[in-house]
């Protein structure tokens, strides 16, 4: 006698308004996935002059934002310390580690 039927279709750690939202955003996930496959498998698209590649607003959003990323940075005071923690202290470490082990090899050599 399996029970599989009666506990798979519920969830009882969301509330009803919660599984709802979830719901509501399947839907319109589902109707846009629809409708980027319906555009993208026409076969009339090159008779409206479109033709090449589907137009993406969310791709393009995105290229948007990697081109201006510079354009948008505010430097912050932990942006500061984290450049300055990824290079100037082990150049600065590096730099000192090297003049160190020089003047150890003098005064070995002497």
């Amino acid at each position: 006698m399996p029970c599989f039927g009666k506990m798979a279709d519920r969830q009882y750690d969301v509330s009803a308004a919660e599984r709802r939202r979830v719901e509501e955003y399947a839907k319109r996930r589902a109707a846009l996935r629809q409708e980027y496959i319906k555009q993208i498998t026409n076969p009339h698209r090159h008779g409206t002059g479109e033709g090449g590649t589907l137009f993406d607003s969310g791709i393009q959003r995105f290229m948007s934002m990697r081109a201006t990323e510079y354009d948008h940075f505010k430097p912050t005071p932990r942006s500061s310390l984290v450049g300055m923690g990824c290079v100037v202290i082990p150049i600065a470490l590096f730099a000192y580690l090297i003049k160190s082990q020089k003047v150890r090899c003098k005064l070995v050599h002497m």
